[in-house]
Formats: structure tokens, C-alpha cells, sequence
């Protein structure tokens, strides 16, 4: 099965659990008068919403470069991952918001009905669902080296700790009797700011690689000792990198002895490139300018 396919398969695994999820706990927010439920169902929603977003720039990200795109269509992943900050965002504003009305009215004296059973259920079956979610999205997105997956992963894996959130809220508020029926809208902001850091964390990736940024200098070292490794090989140099969606771009200036024939400076120039193809994926995009040693 192909990558494409593979990315589908998985994503729409996902789409199923957060379809079955956002509708329970939709209903068992309404009828467990449960902000917090609602606020959790919410984030389903957006969930939802990011799964429909890896399904249509997916496509797009596996096509092969041509004329207007020589580099290839792999930035489409990260714009992917971008927008799911953005429905991030948008969700935990939503949240967060509604969570602090709630409050506020509390704290001027208007009643909050304490929340059922029913949310509190939903809540606990959300986290099981999601943490294994999580746990196959993120691990087919290694194996695939898809970025979009696996910030979709985490959008599973926040969305299980926003119902933990919910979950002790929900709870409190049902054990502890009226007076601390407060628990609910606060369990519901702590979610909104959950998902808030989440999707700083993923804004701040995919800007940074739509910005071109360098990779880190980790693996900007591991780039030159494996060009160094090489005995005829010598001052590497004018070292460039980046990131492509799921696959790296690498550009270098490496020196080597004047007086060798053409063929042999570009057969070491090949052998340096497959051998970093092996080290960071076939897909890398590596360009070598070789220069004599004055």
C-alpha cells in the first residue's frame, strides 16, 4: 500500500473515533448539563475538522515535483499542520470564553445545575479512545515520516488530556455537591488553555519551516561527519538545510584535491549523497558543489 494510502487508512481510523465521540458527548454534555462535556465535544469537533484537512492536502503533499513545484509538494503537509493550529486555536478560544461567562455568572450569584452521571462517563471513555488513538496515529506517523500525522496525533492526545480535565471537573462537581458545582466551567477553561499550548507548539513548527529555518544543529553535525568521513574529503562548508513536509533538503560546499579527474570528483560526490540518503530517508534532496583545495 502506498504512503497516500497508508496516511488515509489511518486518518480516516480517526475520523470514525472522533465522529462516534463528538455526538456522545455532545448529548451527554446537554443532557448532563455539562460545560465542560460540551467544551471536550468541541475539541472532538475540531479534531474532526483537522482529519478532513490531512485528507485533502494529503493528496496534494504526494505528488511528485514538476515544473511549478521542483522541489517537490511536501510543504503542503506543513501548511496542513498549520491550519490545525489555527482550528486549535480557534477551538480553545471558543472554550476558554465560554468557560469564563459561565464563571463570571456563577461569581455574580446565578446557579449552575451540577452536571450527571452521563458526562462523567463520557469523559472516561473519551480519554481510553483517544490515548489509543494516539498511540497508532503517532506510531504510523514515524513509520510514514509524516509531520501532518503526527500533529494530527496530538491533536488525539490533547483531546484525551482535555477530558481529563473534564473528567475531574465533571467529577468533583457531582461528589462534592452544589457548592461545588463551580468545577465544571473551571475544568472546562483549564481544557481551552490545554489545547492553547498545543497550538502554540504546532504554530511555532510549521512557522518555522514555512520560514525556511535551519535544521537543528544536531543534525546539522550529524550532515558533517558524515561528509567528513570520508579521507579525500576535506572542509565542508557554506552548509544549508531544511525541511521539505516529510523529507529534508541539504546543500553543501565540499573541497577536495584540484589535480583529480572530473569522473572521480563526481563519483566521490555520489557516494556522499547516497550515503546520506541512507542516513535521513531516500526522499532527502541533497546538492553538493565540490571545489579544489587551493
Amino acid at each position: 500500500m502506498s504512503r497516500e494510502k497508508e496516511i488515509y487508512k489511518v486518518t480516516l481510523v480517526g475520523s470514525a473515533g472522533n465522529v462516534a465521540l463528538l455526538t456522545f458527548k455532545f448529548i451527554a454534555g446537554i443532557l448532563g448539563n455539562s460545560s465542560a462535556m460540551i467544551a471536550d465535544a468541541i475539541h472532538s469537533l475540531s479534531d474532526f475538522v483537522t482529519d478532513l484537512l490531512v485528507l485533502a492536502f494529503v493528496s496534494i503533499s504526494a505528488k511528485p515535483q514538476d515544473q511549478s513545484h521542483e522541489y517537490g509538494h511536501g510543504k503542503f503537509e506543513t501548511i496542513a499542520t498549520f491550519l490545525i493550529g489555527l482550528a486549535l486555536v480557534a477551538a480553545a478560544t471558543g472554550i476558554i470564553v465560554s468557560g469564563v461567562q459561565k464563571l463570571m455568572s456563577w461569581w455574580n450569584g446565578n446557579p449552575i445545575e451540577a452536571p450527571g452521571w452521563i458526562a462523567l462517563w463520557a469523559a472516561l471513555l473519551s480519554i481510553l479512545v483517544k490515548e489509543v488513538l494516539y498511540q497508532y496515529t503517532t506510531r504510523r506517523g514515524r513509520e510514514l515520516q509524516s509531520q501532518v500525522m503526527i500533529a494530527n496525533a496530538w491533536h488525539h492526545r490533547s483531546d484525551a488530556l482535555s477530558s481529563i480535565g473534564a473528567a475531574v471537573g465533571i467529577g468533583l462537581a457531582i461528589w462534592l455537591g452544589q457548592r461545588w458545582v463551580v468545577c465544571d466551567p473551571i475544568a472546562s477553561i483549564v481544557v481551552g488553555l490545554m489545547l492553547m499550548k498545543m497550538a502554540y507548539l504546532l504554530l511555532k513548527q510549521s512557522v518555522s519551516e514555512l520560514t525556511e529555518s535551519s535544521l537543528p544543529e544536531e543534525t546539522e553535525r550529524e550532515v558533517v561527519q558524515i561528509i567528513q568521513s570520508f579521507h579525500d574529503v576535506q572542509q565542508p562548508h557554506n552548509l544549508r538545510t531544511r525541511r521539505i513536509g516529510n523529507r529534508i533538503a541539504i546543500e553543501a560546499h565540499v573541497r577536495m584535491d584540484g589535480n583529480l579527474p572530473l569522473n572521480v570528483v563526481h563519483e566521490r560526490a555520489t557516494t556522499i549523497e547516497r550515503k546520506l540518503k541512507e542516513h535521513f530517508g531516500a526522499n532527502t534532496h541533497v546538492s553538493l558543489h565540490m571545489e579544489p583545495i587551493k
